[in-house]
């Protein structure tokens, strides 16, 4: 049993993990960072709604929060073999 929600946690893992990685590149940069060099300067106007920010940022936070449960719970695993 142990060994099978260990390996649904590293799952959860390494998804949040990745979803992670391309939530943080979407953010607008505040001047001259990765998301400017993957064309963020380019459609700075599309991207500058203040609601879109709002739920990126939402969104962003939930996952983390996800991604941090899920090492701890991996540590508690850990701990108890």
């Amino acid at each position: 049993m142990k060994e099978v929600f260990t390996v649904l946690l590293d799952i959860v893992l390494v998804l949040t993990s990745l979803f992670l990685v391309l939530l943080i590149l979407m953010h607008k940069g505040k001047g001259g960072g990765l998301s400017d060099m993957f064309g963020g300067g380019i459609s700075s106007n599309a991207g500058s709604s203040g609601v879109a920010e709002k739920n990126l940022n939402r969104i962003t936070v939930i996952i983390s929060v996800i991604w941090v449960l899920a090492i701890i719970l991996v540590g508690f695993i850990q701990r108890l073999n």
